[in-house]
């Protein structure tokens, strides 16, 4: 298998217990890079003791950091895998990957197909969107978006056989809500900045956007702009995604993001009041 041509990239923050199975999912590179966001457990400690490169930065947003990652970190080679510490690459991906790379392809990245799984279950219907821009050219790649980042590529884009397995429920539900109580925080953040600037809408790309990370911009968006978020994400993914078929773990999964969704819901609401005081105290003055 000839992986000399591809870096790994795994984005860390207190990763001790997950880290060691990506690290070993990933064994096949000479160059790991574990970008860690001032971990207080073990987790730079073990990336070392593997052998992976260790880069620090304090995370500010999602984006930021990644940009900031695929700009600053001296990969040794051409082509980058990203990858999370709670996901695992199976074999059939990891030959999909590096024949991806020899082949002289025009592309400057790659789509995978991701596998969430809850009470070990995949979570095949219920799911949000599977596929994911993972290996790609880093001088090619850029993120948008404080939190749940699109991946924006300068060139053509393919698509790889195999899947990355996603684990994330491994620490357990409470670490989950936590996890996306503060996404919710960003989402929040995003959607006020969002309408702040003013930046237009377009209904017809939401649907006609030949790009896919494109349309699902537009659809995020769209989405934003509906009442009864919560019900209709719940609606969306039991539904008309049939998450139902997923059986318990689809029920609980389509659950807990309606309540994320409320999250946001709730946090837009705060942040708009909080805005309107400010507003309020500024025209006093």
């Amino acid at each position: 298998m000839n992986s000399s041509n591809i870096s790994v990239l795994i984005l860390t923050k207190n990763e001790q217990q997950d880290l060691p199975g990506c690290l070993e999912s990933v064994a096949w590179s000479d160059d790991i890079h574990v970008y860690d966001s001032m971990s207080t457990d073990n987790t730079v400690a073990i990336a070392e003791r593997f052998g992976a490169k260790v880069t620090q930065r304090p995370f500010d947003n999602w984006a930021s950091h990644q940009n900031w990652g695929l700009q600053n970190i001296p990969f040794k080679h051409p082509w980058v895998f990203y990858i999370d510490a709670d996901e695992r690459m199976t074999p059939e991906l990891i030959q999909a990957v590096c024949e991806a790379v020899t082949d002289n392809s025009q592309h400057v990245a790659f789509r995978i197909q991701r596998r969430d799984f809850y009470l070990g279950i995949w979570l095949k219907h219920v799911q949000t969107s599977p596929f994911y821009l993972r290996l790609f050219r880093p001088e090619k790649m850029r993120y948008e978006r404080l939190v749940n980042p699109v991946s924006i590529p300068e060139g053509s884009v393919g698509q790889l056989s195999g899947f990355l397995n996603h684990f994330p429920f491994s620490k357990g539900i409470g670490h989950w809500i936590d996890r996306h109580n503060s996404y919710s925080r960003f989402e929040a953040q995003q959607i006020i900045e969002n309408r702040k600037n003013g930046e237009k809408f377009s209904l017809l790309k939401t649907f006609t956007a030949s790009d896919f990370h494109e349309r699902r911009y537009y659809q995020k968006e769209l989405f934003y702009r509906l009442p009864f978020r919560p019900i209709i994400k719940f609606l969306l993914l039991y539904v008309s995604k049939r998450g139902f078929l997923d059986g318990k773990a689809g029920l609980t999964y389509a659950v807990l993001q309606s309540i994320y969704e409320y999250f946001i819901v709730l946090k837009v609401r705060e942040l708009e009041a909080h805005n309107k005081d400010k507003l309020k105290g500024t025209s006093k003055i």
